[in-house]
């Protein structure tokens, strides 16, 4: 059941849209990543939810009831900022306590509450430190814990990792993970780190210019981009135009400059009549002309450039359909020049609007 639904709402600064007729729902109990470069129109969505920005047109609904007017104070949501936004002067039982104290909840209720948030975020015995005594990931966990004390109807997240280091930002990510299922909470999440979204969602809404390309499940956006946006955003670096395509059984034949290539068929893509083929560096198979031997889905080509990586080299192969990128594990690199051959396999070819 949706939870919440933004439904044909537009969101503009100074008469120029961020959002316009945009859609999106969010099912209950579900971790929901906006994920998109700046300016795609992410924090935008998350500030509409959150009140802080007020649509032009479209409505908000919340449980079934209409929030699109209602103001921030009166929406029981939880925010967790980029920034953490923490009281300096205040301990972190405190810090914790700030909101119920807000909402008058009586002082053995807050203690109660406080004490067992707490627990869940880590924190037990950390009550009387104040913020300049925490680390960056415990600063965050008390951020967290701030938004969950007051038991809000939606969790909300703007970058919340972006201040920290790599090797803390994947033991948060973990955190906010087992924190959000173990609540049940519905959350929506903003973020520009692929990784850090496809991790702890159930669901990804890639976003480009105030829409939404592609929202699925992470595995199934990962493995099939549904356009050439989704599709570079997620690494997908190569590209091939085909001059014509047909069905072919339980496959897709696709024909270009003489080439002949086989694509399988994508799960929802019933209908497609994309010529575009799209594929990871790491999916291409890279060798010489008895490694990879004849039939389709497969180009000649030349090393243009080598560049050592550590566990792989990745190389930029010329070939007739243009440039393609490959990564390839070997211990003696092809030298420039050297005369190769590719191979694209068929399950890993993804067509692409």
């Amino acid at each position: 059941m949706a939870l919440l639904s933004l439904e044909n709402v537009s969101v503009a600064y100074d008469h120029q849209y961020i959002l316009q007729n945009f859609n999106l729902t969010v099912e209950k109990g579900q971790l929901i990543s906006l994920l998109g470069p700046s300016g795609c129109g992410k924090t935008t969505t998350l500030r509409l939810i959150a009140g802080f920005l007020e649509a032009k047109d479209g409505k908000f609904m919340l449980n079934g009831k209409d929030y699109t007017r209602v103001p921030v104070n009166k929406r029981n949501f939880g925010f967790v900022f980029q920034s953490y936004a923490l009281f300096p002067h205040l301990s972190v039982y405190d810090n914790v306590a700030f909101g119920l104290r807000l909402r008058k909840v009586p002082e053995a209720e807050v203690k109660q509450r406080v004490l067992r948030i707490l627990e869940v975020v880590s924190l037990a015995g950390f009550e009387q430190r104040f913020p300049k005594a925490l680390s960056g990931g415990q600063k965050q966990r008390v951020a967290i814990a701030r938004a969950l004390v007051i038991e809000p109807d939606l969790l909300l997240f703007d970058e919340p990792l972006s201040n920290l280091d790599a090797n803390l930002r994947v033991n948060m990510r973990v955190e906010i993970r087992r924190i959000q299922q173990e609540l049940g909470i519905t959350t929506v999440y903003v973020s520009h780190d692929q990784e850090e979204c496809f991790s702890i969602s159930d669901r990804v809404a890639i976003m480009n210019k105030g829409i939404i390309e592609q929202l699925d499940r992470p595995s199934t956006i990962y493995k099939y981009p549904k356009t050439e946006f989704v599709a570079r955003f997620i690494g997908f670096n190569n590209f091939i135009t085909f001059e014509e395509r047909r069905e072919a059984g339980d496959g897709i034949e696709l024909k270009v400059k003489g080439y002949t290539f086989h694509a399988a068929r994508q799960p929802g893509a019933e209908g497609a009549t994309s010529k575009k083929g799209a594929i990871r560096p790491d999916d291409v198979q890279l060798g010489t002309a008895e490694e990879i031997g004849h039939g389709p889905n497969r180009v000649r080509g030349g090393i243009k450039v080598s560049t050592f990586l550590g566990r792989s080299y990745q190389y930029v192969v010329e070939t007739d359909l243009g440039d393609f990128t490959v990564n390839k594990e070997m211990e003696v690199p092809y030298s420039s020049g050297q005369q190769v051959h590719l191979l694209f396999p068929a399950d890993k070819l993804v067509l692409v609007d």
